[in-house]
């Protein structure tokens, strides 16, 4: 990663403290990932091989930065999507401003939507961070689009527990996935979709 990217990005994790600090609302929060899931998320790319991406819930696109950068040593592509058009046109912005907008497609649309749109095994690692209480909705079209022995991480499963338990239970009743708990930031579960 370059210094100027570097530079953005710490300015955007700033930013992201200040401005969720002062709202109660958490839906007007931008609800950015800790620096070390960002970290994590970008190695668990590169590491994976993943050049297909996939980003549910894009906000101001801090992560997005951090998959598309990882993206773009393997010569892939990141799909991020999230319902709000406003944040979708600041992500737009602060890819722009690292450089990596080619390598970003930005979807205002709803997570399902997406999901059920994909193809069978479309995606190399898909990074879930948008309304908890719909994942367990998702669950059937999650491993659909996941390609054998791909990666979902998911994040806040230690800060928002209790709204991700039955997601967990779905997870942990499936033969076709094997999960493990990454306690860093909010905390990660990575699902990994058996080898077929």
């Amino acid at each position: 990663m370059h210094d100027g990217l570097s530079a953005l990005l710490d300015e955007l994790h700033r930013h992201g403290v200040e401005h969720d600090a002062g709202r109660a609302d958490r839906l007007e929060r931008l609800r950015n990932v800790e620096p070390d899931t960002a970290r994590l998320l970008a190695v668990l790319v590169r590491t994976s091989g993943a050049r297909a991406v996939l980003e549910l819930g894009t906000s101001n696109g801090y992560s997005t930065l951090w998959l598309a950068d990882a993206a773009r040593s393997l010569g892939g592509r990141v799909l991020s999507v999230d319902v709000d058009s406003r944040r979708s046109a600041e992500a737009a912005q602060n890819l722009d401003r690292a450089g990596l907008r080619a390598l970003v497609e930005l979807r205002v649309e709803d997570a399902a939507a997406t999901l059920r749109e994909s193809s069978e095994a479309e995606w190399d690692l898909i990074f879930l961070d948008a309304e908890r209480p719909a994942y367990p909705g998702y669950w059937p079209d999650l491993v659909r689009v996941l390609r054998p022995g791909g990666l979902l991480v998911i994040d806040n499963v230690l800060s928002h527990a209790e709204e991700v338990s039955d997601m967990r239970e779905l997870i942990r009743a499936d033969e076709r996935v094997s999960e493990a708990l990454a306690p860093t930031g909010a905390g990660a579960l990575l699902v990994v979709r058996e080898p077929q």
